[in-house]
Protein backbone atom coordinates (compact mmCIF):
# COMPACT_ATOMS: atom_id res chain seq x y z
CA UNK A 1 0.00 0.00 0.00
CA UNK A 2 1.31 3.42 -0.95
CA UNK A 3 1.81 5.91 1.84
CA UNK A 4 -0.33 8.98 1.69
CA UNK A 5 1.68 12.08 0.83
CA UNK A 6 2.16 13.88 4.10
CA UNK A 7 3.54 17.35 4.65
CA UNK A 8 6.31 16.16 6.97
CA UNK A 9 9.37 13.98 6.54
CA UNK A 10 12.47 12.87 8.39
CA UNK A 11 15.09 15.44 9.23
CA UNK A 12 18.19 14.02 7.56
CA UNK A 13 20.41 16.76 8.99
CA UNK A 14 19.52 15.74 12.55
CA UNK A 15 19.95 12.06 11.67
CA UNK A 16 23.42 12.77 10.28
CA UNK A 17 24.36 14.72 13.42
CA UNK A 18 23.17 11.91 15.70
CA UNK A 19 25.29 9.45 13.70
CA UNK A 20 28.39 11.29 15.00
CA UNK A 21 27.57 10.90 18.69
CA UNK A 22 29.32 8.45 21.01
CA UNK A 23 25.99 6.84 21.86
CA UNK A 24 24.98 6.22 18.24
CA UNK A 25 28.39 4.93 17.16
CA UNK A 26 28.72 2.56 20.11
CA UNK A 27 25.18 1.25 19.65
CA UNK A 28 26.08 0.30 16.07
CA UNK A 29 29.19 -1.54 17.26
CA UNK A 30 27.32 -3.30 20.09
CA UNK A 31 24.93 -4.75 17.49
CA UNK A 32 27.86 -6.92 16.34
CA UNK A 33 28.31 -8.54 19.74
CA UNK A 34 26.89 -12.03 20.15
CA UNK A 35 28.14 -13.53 23.39
CA UNK A 36 26.52 -16.88 22.61
CA UNK A 37 28.72 -17.20 19.50
CA UNK A 38 31.98 -15.97 21.03
CA UNK A 39 31.40 -17.61 24.41
CA UNK A 40 32.90 -14.46 25.92
CA UNK A 41 31.13 -11.84 28.02
CA UNK A 42 30.88 -8.35 26.56
CA UNK A 43 33.53 -5.88 27.73
CA UNK A 44 32.63 -2.24 27.14
CA UNK A 45 35.68 0.02 26.96
CA UNK A 46 34.04 2.42 24.53
CA UNK A 47 32.86 5.10 26.94
CA UNK A 48 33.92 6.60 30.26
CA UNK A 49 31.45 5.07 32.69
CA UNK A 50 33.27 3.15 35.43
CA UNK A 51 30.19 3.14 37.68
CA UNK A 52 29.32 -0.37 36.48
CA UNK A 53 32.36 -1.77 38.33
CA UNK A 54 32.20 -2.36 42.12
CA UNK A 55 35.63 -0.76 42.63
CA UNK A 56 34.37 2.51 41.09
CA UNK A 57 31.43 3.60 43.21
CA UNK A 58 30.37 7.04 44.35
CA UNK A 59 30.73 8.17 47.95
CA UNK A 60 27.96 7.50 50.47
CA UNK A 61 28.11 11.27 51.07
CA UNK A 62 26.80 11.77 47.53
CA UNK A 63 24.01 9.24 48.01
CA UNK A 64 23.04 10.78 51.35
CA UNK A 65 22.97 14.24 49.77
CA UNK A 66 20.38 13.15 47.22
CA UNK A 67 18.25 11.40 49.84
CA UNK A 68 18.39 14.51 52.01
CA UNK A 69 17.42 16.68 49.04
CA UNK A 70 14.41 14.49 48.26
CA UNK A 71 13.21 14.21 51.84
CA UNK A 72 13.52 17.93 52.51
CA UNK A 73 10.59 18.55 50.07
CA UNK A 74 12.28 21.87 49.23
CA UNK A 75 13.25 20.83 45.72
CA UNK A 76 10.08 19.50 44.11
CA UNK A 77 9.49 22.82 42.34
CA UNK A 78 10.57 24.30 39.03
CA UNK A 79 14.06 25.79 39.06
CA UNK A 80 15.22 28.97 37.30
CA UNK A 81 16.77 28.32 33.88
CA UNK A 82 20.24 29.11 35.22
CA UNK A 83 19.79 26.82 38.25
CA UNK A 84 19.04 27.34 41.92
CA UNK A 85 21.25 29.76 43.83
CA UNK A 86 22.53 27.38 46.57
CA UNK A 87 23.89 24.98 43.93
CA UNK A 88 25.40 27.78 41.83
CA UNK A 89 27.00 29.31 44.92
CA UNK A 90 28.48 25.96 46.01
CA UNK A 91 29.99 25.39 42.55
CA UNK A 92 31.37 28.96 42.48
CA UNK A 93 33.07 28.38 45.85
CA UNK A 94 34.35 24.96 44.74
CA UNK A 95 35.92 26.34 41.55
CA UNK A 96 37.32 29.43 43.30
CA UNK A 97 39.58 27.32 45.53
CA UNK A 98 42.15 26.98 42.75
CA UNK A 99 41.69 30.35 41.04
CA UNK A 100 43.49 33.63 41.87
CA UNK A 101 40.09 35.33 42.11
CA UNK A 102 36.61 34.46 43.38
CA UNK A 103 33.63 33.47 41.28
CA UNK A 104 30.12 34.58 42.19
CA UNK A 105 26.74 32.93 41.80
CA UNK A 106 26.19 35.02 38.67
CA UNK A 107 29.21 33.33 37.02
CA UNK A 108 27.65 29.83 37.20
CA UNK A 109 24.96 28.33 34.94
CA UNK A 110 23.69 24.81 35.58
CA UNK A 111 23.21 22.40 32.67
CA UNK A 112 21.99 18.87 32.00
CA UNK A 113 25.55 17.54 31.90
CA UNK A 114 28.38 18.68 29.64
CA UNK A 115 26.61 17.72 26.41
CA UNK A 116 23.90 20.30 27.16
CA UNK A 117 26.58 22.88 27.98
CA UNK A 118 28.26 22.26 24.61
CA UNK A 119 24.93 22.64 22.80
CA UNK A 120 24.22 25.93 24.59
CA UNK A 121 27.64 27.44 23.89
CA UNK A 122 27.59 26.55 20.19
CA UNK A 123 24.16 28.19 19.90
CA UNK A 124 25.31 31.32 21.71
CA UNK A 125 28.44 31.71 19.56
CA UNK A 126 26.76 30.95 16.22
CA UNK A 127 26.91 34.40 14.63
CA UNK A 128 26.63 34.66 10.81
CA UNK A 129 29.96 33.81 9.18
CA UNK A 130 31.65 32.87 12.47
CA UNK A 131 34.06 29.96 12.85
CA UNK A 132 35.32 27.99 15.85
CA UNK A 133 38.52 26.00 16.43
CA UNK A 134 38.25 22.37 17.56
CA UNK A 135 41.09 20.02 18.54
CA UNK A 136 41.94 16.97 16.48
CA UNK A 137 41.35 14.44 18.00
CA UNK A 138 38.21 15.72 19.72
CA UNK A 139 35.26 14.60 21.83
CA UNK A 140 32.73 13.63 19.17
CA UNK A 141 29.75 15.51 20.65
CA UNK A 142 31.39 18.79 19.61
CA UNK A 143 31.52 17.49 16.04
CA UNK A 144 27.92 16.26 16.19
CA UNK A 145 26.51 19.51 17.56
CA UNK A 146 28.50 21.65 15.15
CA UNK A 147 27.19 19.72 12.16
CA UNK A 148 23.75 21.31 12.71
CA UNK A 149 25.16 24.71 13.65
CA UNK A 150 25.90 27.59 11.29
CA UNK A 151 29.36 27.81 12.85
CA UNK A 152 32.19 26.81 10.53
CA UNK A 153 34.51 24.32 12.21
CA UNK A 154 38.27 24.42 11.75
CA UNK A 155 40.52 21.77 13.28
CA UNK A 156 43.92 22.28 14.87
CA UNK A 157 46.13 19.32 15.73
CA UNK A 158 47.10 17.92 19.09
CA UNK A 159 50.66 16.58 18.80
CA UNK A 160 51.13 13.01 20.11
CA UNK A 161 54.91 13.34 20.02
CA UNK A 162 54.61 16.32 22.39
CA UNK A 163 52.25 14.74 24.94
CA UNK A 164 49.25 15.86 22.85
CA UNK A 165 50.04 19.55 23.22
CA UNK A 166 48.21 22.08 21.04
CA UNK A 167 49.88 22.94 17.73
CA UNK A 168 49.89 26.68 18.39
CA UNK A 169 51.36 27.56 14.99
CA UNK A 170 48.49 25.64 13.44
CA UNK A 171 46.00 27.58 15.56
CA UNK A 172 47.44 30.91 14.40
CA UNK A 173 47.29 29.78 10.78
CA UNK A 174 43.63 28.74 11.08
CA UNK A 175 42.22 31.76 12.88
CA UNK A 176 40.91 34.93 11.21
CA UNK A 177 38.76 37.91 12.16
CA UNK A 178 35.64 35.67 12.14
CA UNK A 179 37.03 33.17 14.68
CA UNK A 180 35.09 33.32 17.97
CA UNK A 181 36.59 30.61 20.18
CA UNK A 182 39.01 27.75 20.66
CA UNK A 183 37.98 24.54 22.44
CA UNK A 184 40.36 22.75 24.81
CA UNK A 185 39.74 19.53 26.73
CA UNK A 186 41.95 19.13 29.79
CA UNK A 187 42.48 16.52 31.17
CA UNK A 188 42.17 15.13 27.69
CA UNK A 189 39.30 13.23 26.17
CA UNK A 190 40.19 11.21 24.11
CA UNK A 191 43.94 11.42 24.70
CA UNK A 192 44.41 11.09 28.47
CA UNK A 193 46.84 14.02 28.43
CA UNK A 194 47.29 16.85 30.95
CA UNK A 195 48.50 20.31 29.89
CA UNK A 196 51.37 21.99 31.75
CA UNK A 197 51.00 25.47 33.21
CA UNK A 198 53.56 26.81 30.75
CA UNK A 199 51.67 25.44 27.75
CA UNK A 200 48.34 26.74 29.04
CA UNK A 201 49.79 30.23 29.42
CA UNK A 202 50.97 30.10 25.80
CA UNK A 203 47.48 29.05 24.71
CA UNK A 204 45.95 31.98 26.63
CA UNK A 205 48.44 34.41 25.11
CA UNK A 206 47.65 33.06 21.64
CA UNK A 207 43.90 33.49 22.28
CA UNK A 208 44.49 37.07 23.41
CA UNK A 209 46.56 37.78 20.30
CA UNK A 210 43.76 36.38 18.11
CA UNK A 211 40.96 38.08 20.07
CA UNK A 212 39.06 34.85 20.79
CA UNK A 213 37.63 33.26 23.92
CA UNK A 214 38.69 29.89 25.32
CA UNK A 215 36.16 27.13 26.00
CA UNK A 216 37.88 24.90 28.54
CA UNK A 217 36.20 21.51 28.89
CA UNK A 218 37.23 20.33 32.36
CA UNK A 219 34.83 17.43 32.80
CA UNK A 220 37.76 15.32 34.08
CA UNK A 221 39.11 18.06 36.36
CA UNK A 222 41.49 16.77 39.06
CA UNK A 223 41.38 13.21 37.72
CA UNK A 224 45.13 13.17 37.15
CA UNK A 225 47.67 10.55 38.20
CA UNK A 226 50.92 11.36 36.39
CA UNK A 227 53.57 13.95 37.19
CA UNK A 228 51.51 16.94 36.08
CA UNK A 229 48.95 18.55 38.40
CA UNK A 230 45.60 19.68 37.07
CA UNK A 231 45.47 23.45 36.60
CA UNK A 232 42.16 25.14 35.69
CA UNK A 233 42.36 27.21 32.51
CA UNK A 234 40.56 29.93 34.43
CA UNK A 235 43.89 30.65 36.17
CA UNK A 236 44.82 32.42 32.93
CA UNK A 237 41.46 34.20 32.58
CA UNK A 238 43.18 37.54 33.16
CA UNK A 239 44.99 37.03 29.82
CA UNK A 240 42.03 35.88 27.68
CA UNK A 241 38.38 35.25 28.65
CA UNK A 242 37.66 31.62 29.59
CA UNK A 243 34.39 29.68 29.75
CA UNK A 244 34.84 26.54 31.82
CA UNK A 245 32.66 23.41 31.49
CA UNK A 246 32.38 20.94 34.36
CA UNK A 247 30.18 18.16 35.73
CA UNK A 248 29.57 15.93 38.71
CA UNK A 249 29.61 12.95 36.32
CA UNK A 250 33.21 11.77 36.25
CA UNK A 251 34.87 12.98 39.40
CA UNK A 252 31.99 11.82 41.60
CA UNK A 253 31.30 8.69 39.43
CA UNK A 254 27.64 9.57 38.78
CA UNK A 255 27.38 10.09 34.99
CA UNK A 256 23.69 9.23 34.94
CA UNK A 257 22.79 12.15 37.21
CA UNK A 258 23.36 14.63 34.35
CA UNK A 259 24.43 17.65 36.38
CA UNK A 260 26.91 20.02 34.76
CA UNK A 261 27.78 23.70 34.63
CA UNK A 262 29.08 26.54 32.53
CA UNK A 263 31.36 28.86 34.52
CA UNK A 264 32.45 32.33 33.44
CA UNK A 265 36.09 32.24 34.58
CA UNK A 266 36.89 35.72 33.34
CA UNK A 267 38.07 38.11 36.09
CA UNK A 268 38.24 41.09 33.75
CA UNK A 269 34.52 40.66 33.00
CA UNK A 270 34.78 40.64 29.20
CA UNK A 271 32.12 37.94 28.81
CA UNK A 272 29.63 39.83 30.96
CA UNK A 273 30.39 43.17 29.26
CA UNK A 274 30.04 41.75 25.73
CA UNK A 275 26.72 40.07 26.57
CA UNK A 276 27.92 36.46 26.19
CA UNK A 277 26.91 35.66 29.78
CA UNK A 278 23.45 37.17 29.18
CA UNK A 279 23.07 35.12 26.00
CA UNK A 280 23.93 31.93 27.90
CA UNK A 281 21.19 32.78 30.40
CA UNK A 282 18.71 33.43 27.58
CA UNK A 283 19.58 30.17 25.88
CA UNK A 284 19.08 28.24 29.13
CA UNK A 285 15.64 29.82 29.48
CA UNK A 286 14.75 28.05 26.21
CA UNK A 287 15.98 24.58 27.20
CA UNK A 288 15.43 21.93 29.86
CA UNK A 289 17.33 22.11 33.15
CA UNK A 290 18.71 19.41 35.47
CA UNK A 291 16.26 17.95 38.02
CA UNK A 292 15.82 20.31 40.95
CA UNK A 293 16.36 17.52 43.51
CA UNK A 294 19.85 16.91 42.09
CA UNK A 295 20.57 20.64 42.13
CA UNK A 296 19.45 20.62 45.78
CA UNK A 297 22.07 17.96 46.59
CA UNK A 298 24.98 19.93 45.12
CA UNK A 299 25.97 22.01 48.20
CA UNK A 300 26.13 18.90 50.40
CA UNK A 301 28.13 17.03 47.72
CA UNK A 302 30.59 19.88 47.18
CA UNK A 303 31.16 20.61 50.86
CA UNK A 304 31.20 17.14 52.41
CA UNK A 305 32.75 14.66 49.95
CA UNK A 306 35.98 13.61 51.70
CA UNK A 307 39.30 14.10 49.92
CA UNK A 308 40.06 10.43 50.59
CA UNK A 309 37.31 9.51 48.09
CA UNK A 310 38.98 11.45 45.27
CA UNK A 311 42.44 10.13 46.17
CA UNK A 312 41.15 6.57 46.01
CA UNK A 313 39.48 7.09 42.61
CA UNK A 314 42.70 8.58 41.21
CA UNK A 315 44.69 5.67 42.67
CA UNK A 316 42.38 3.20 40.93
CA UNK A 317 42.64 5.12 37.65
CA UNK A 318 46.44 5.20 37.86
CA UNK A 319 46.64 1.47 38.51
CA UNK A 320 44.27 0.81 35.61
CA UNK A 321 46.14 3.16 33.26
CA UNK A 322 49.51 1.63 34.16
CA UNK A 323 48.21 -1.90 33.66
CA UNK A 324 46.58 -1.05 30.33
CA UNK A 325 49.69 0.74 29.03
CA UNK A 326 51.96 -2.18 29.97
CA UNK A 327 49.68 -4.85 28.52
CA UNK A 328 49.35 -2.85 25.30
CA UNK A 329 53.11 -3.22 24.73
CA UNK A 330 52.58 -6.95 24.27
CA UNK A 331 49.97 -6.49 21.52
CA UNK A 332 51.35 -6.45 17.97
CA UNK A 333 50.31 -3.81 15.44
CA UNK A 334 49.02 -1.28 17.97
CA UNK A 335 50.81 1.47 19.89
CA UNK A 336 50.09 4.15 22.47
CA UNK A 337 52.48 7.08 21.91
CA UNK A 338 51.65 8.78 25.19
CA UNK A 339 51.01 7.11 28.54
CA UNK A 340 47.73 8.41 30.01
CA UNK A 341 48.16 10.97 32.77
CA UNK A 342 44.53 11.92 33.34
CA UNK A 343 40.86 11.35 32.48
CA UNK A 344 39.83 7.76 31.68
CA UNK A 345 41.07 7.35 28.12
CA UNK A 346 44.00 6.54 25.89
CA UNK A 347 44.36 6.92 22.14
CA UNK A 348 45.78 3.80 20.49
CA UNK A 349 47.24 3.84 16.97
CA UNK A 350 46.51 0.94 14.62
CA UNK A 351 49.09 -0.39 12.18
CA UNK A 352 46.55 -1.47 9.58
CA UNK A 353 49.22 -2.29 6.98
CA UNK A 354 50.13 -5.31 9.12
CA UNK A 355 46.56 -6.57 9.44
CA UNK A 356 44.70 -8.65 6.89
CA UNK A 357 41.04 -7.98 6.11
CA UNK A 358 40.80 -4.88 8.34
CA UNK A 359 40.03 -1.79 6.28
CA UNK A 360 40.07 1.04 8.85
CA UNK A 361 39.41 1.88 12.51
CA UNK A 362 35.65 1.42 12.16
CA UNK A 363 36.15 -2.01 10.58
CA UNK A 364 38.61 -2.89 13.36
CA UNK A 365 36.04 -2.04 16.04
CA UNK A 366 33.19 -3.84 14.27
CA UNK A 367 35.19 -7.06 13.79
CA UNK A 368 36.68 -6.92 17.28
CA UNK A 369 33.13 -6.70 18.68
CA UNK A 370 31.95 -9.61 16.55
CA UNK A 371 34.90 -11.90 17.26
CA UNK A 372 35.92 -10.97 20.81
CA UNK A 373 32.87 -9.15 22.32
CA UNK A 374 35.05 -6.07 23.01
CA UNK A 375 33.63 -2.56 22.50
CA UNK A 376 36.08 0.23 21.59
CA UNK A 377 35.44 3.68 20.12
CA UNK A 378 36.72 4.25 16.56
CA UNK A 379 38.98 7.25 16.06
CA UNK A 380 37.32 8.53 12.88
CA UNK A 381 34.49 9.95 15.05
CA UNK A 382 37.10 11.90 17.02
CA UNK A 383 38.61 13.24 13.78
CA UNK A 384 41.61 10.88 13.94
CA UNK A 385 41.30 8.00 11.50
CA UNK A 386 42.90 4.63 12.12
CA UNK A 387 43.20 5.16 15.85
CA UNK A 388 40.86 3.90 18.58
CA UNK A 389 39.90 5.42 21.91
CA UNK A 390 40.00 3.02 24.85
CA UNK A 391 38.59 3.62 28.32
CA UNK A 392 40.80 2.00 30.95
CA UNK A 393 38.41 2.87 33.82
CA UNK A 394 37.61 -0.73 34.61
CA UNK A 395 38.38 -3.52 37.03
CA UNK A 396 41.98 -4.82 36.59
CA UNK A 397 40.71 -8.31 35.75
CA UNK A 398 38.60 -6.80 32.97
CA UNK A 399 41.63 -4.95 31.55
CA UNK A 400 43.68 -8.17 31.63
CA UNK A 401 40.90 -10.05 29.82
CA UNK A 402 40.28 -7.27 27.28
CA UNK A 403 43.91 -6.75 26.31
CA UNK A 404 44.34 -10.53 25.96
CA UNK A 405 41.39 -10.66 23.56
CA UNK A 406 42.65 -7.66 21.54
CA UNK A 407 46.03 -9.40 21.23
CA UNK A 408 44.36 -12.60 20.03
CA UNK A 409 42.37 -10.60 17.46
CA UNK A 410 45.49 -8.87 16.11
CA UNK A 411 47.42 -12.13 15.84
CA UNK A 412 44.47 -13.77 14.09
CA UNK A 413 44.33 -10.98 11.51
CA UNK A 414 48.08 -10.61 11.02
CA UNK A 415 49.24 -10.73 7.41
CA UNK A 416 51.13 -13.91 6.63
Amino acid sequence: MELQKWGFKENKEVNAAAALTVRHILEAIIQNVDETKTGKPKIHLGHGDPSVYPCFQTSTVVEDALVESIRSTKFNCYAPGVGIDPARRAIAEHLSKDLPYSLTTDDIFLTVGANHAIEVLLKVLAQPGANILFPRPNYSLYEAQSSISPLEVRHFDLLPEKSWEVDLDGVKALADDKTVAIVLINPGNPCGNVFTSEHMQKIAETAKQLGILIISDEVYAYQVFGNKPFIPMGVFGNIAPVITLGTLSKRWIIPGWRLGWIAITDPIGILHKTGIAASIKSCLDLTADPPTIIQGAVPHIMEKTPESFFLNINKLLKEAADLFYERLKDIPFVSCPHKPEGSMFAMVKLNLSALDDVVDDKDFCMKLAKEESIILFPGYAAELKNWVRVSFAADPKVIEDATGRIKAFCLRHAKR
